[in-house]
């Protein structure tokens, strides 16, 4: 049954549409992603913490929901934005609509309003925070719970997406999730280890991980074990790993003390590679600085250029932070930068081995361009 909902920005614009999915109300940072397909790809990436995502492609849900196309194991996003959802999807993978799979998840949706409205004041006054409601539609209300809301920056939203074993446990790798490599293909990631599995040995540290970067790893023939992001470098390289992951995730990484000194402990004794919030905290460790983007890089379509072969990436991003590029010390080069905005999308230390990029190269969803990546990782390992 459509039910009349509303969403109420921080700067006092307020738009009414229909609600869908769960009723209530939340609040949380809102932003837009620009792709046209993977929406349930966005909506169970843990980097959404904290966020409620618009859709800048109008008509979403066609294709429903399924069990195969998710990167997590729940929804970690807020609220969902469409212009309009399609309530009856037509694909023979669907097992849910839109509508029915955010219910599920206890998620709010709201359709029907301007959506080219929304994103066009957020790219001109920059992301705020929002609240949807279906049960308090009164406008001057709304207004003043979305400017009494938190903001993101600052907060640790990787604690709420993380996995919640003690990181004692894991380091013993006896409750960790261990990986055996595969052929090419999706699987299933809880597998026993082999004693006899050929390959390199990853450790994954999981900031809030997209779990198509454990088969790409898999898929490259490496042994893969998943730590939460609170785990030590000790219990890290007692795991005795041939190189280290670093993950994707939510929000700000300046308040991630733990993890940047995980980090700092593990360069120059195992190769590293790192994406998104990954690739942040590596730079924060190197002892860059992050400043926040006025309305982040979010979709499948941002084009990103290697320095190094001179070749343009289409490439999946997610994130609202970025490293400051005169702050990186000299002993780091920036490799890759993203053509809409010249922001730094790519770092190598000259002196150790470990890289980082801003973008998702394992996609899910988004375009391929960036796979490669994985295989300058084993290099390194190997």
């Amino acid at each position: 049954m459509k039910r009349p909902a509303k969403l109420a920005l921080s700067d006092g614009t307020v738009f009414s549409g229909l609600g869908f999915g769960a009723e209530g109300e939340i609040f949380g940072e809102v932003v837009f992603n620009t792709s046209m397909t993977g929406y349930q790809e966005i909506l169970t990436d843990p980097s959404y913490c904290g966020q409620i995502v618009t859709m800048t492609y109008p008509l979403i849900g066609n294709y429903g929901s399924n069990l195969e196309d998710v990167e997590s194991s729940g929804l970690a996003l807020r609220g969902f934005i469409v212009r309009e959802l399609c309530r009856f999807p037509s694909n023979y993978r669907s097992n849910l609509s839109l509508d029915e799979y955010l219910a599920k998840n206890g998620v709010i949706g709201l359709e029907g309003i301007d959506t080219r409205a929304l994103v066009r004041r957020l790219r001109v006054q920059g992301v705020m925070t929002g609240v949807i409601s279906t049960s308090d539609l009164d406008d001057k209300s709304l207004v003043e719970k979305a400017r009494r809301s938190p903001d993101i920056v600052g907060l640790d939203l990787v604690k709420e997406v993380m996995p919640k074993q003690d990181s004692k446990d894991w380091s013993t790798g006896l409750n960790a999730l261990v990986c055996e490599p595969i052929t090419p293909g999706y699987d299933s990631l809880h597998q026993p280890l082999s004693e006899n599995s050929a390959g390199p040995h990853v450790v994954a540290i999981d900031y809030g991980m997209k779990w198509n970067i454990p088969r790409h790893l898999r898929q490259l023939g490496c042994r893969v074990t998943v730590v939460p992001g609170s785990a030590t470098a000790e219990e890290v390289l007692n795991l005795k790993p041939d190189g280290v992951f670093l993950s994707n995730g939510p929000g700000d990484p300046r308040p991630l003390d733990y993890a940047i000194n995980t980090i700092r402990g593990l360069l120059g004794k195992k190769p590293i590679f790192g994406i998104c919030l990954g690739h942040q905290l590596l730079g924060l460790a190197l002892h860059g600085e992050i400043y926040k983007l006025k309305f982040g890089h979010r979709g499948a379509n941002q084009p990103v250029l290697n320095k190094q072969t001179g070749s343009v990436e289409i490439t999946s991003q997610n994130h609202g932070f970025a490293l400051r590029a005169e702050s990186l010390p000299n002993n780091v080069e920036v490799t890759h930068i993203n053509l809409n905005d010249q922001t730094v999308e790519g770092i190598r230390c000259k002196d150790v081995p470990a890289f980082g990029v801003q973008y998702h190269p394992e996609a899910s969803a988004g375009p391929h361009d960036s796979h490669y990546l994985f295989g300058e990782f084993r290099k390194l390992m190997c």
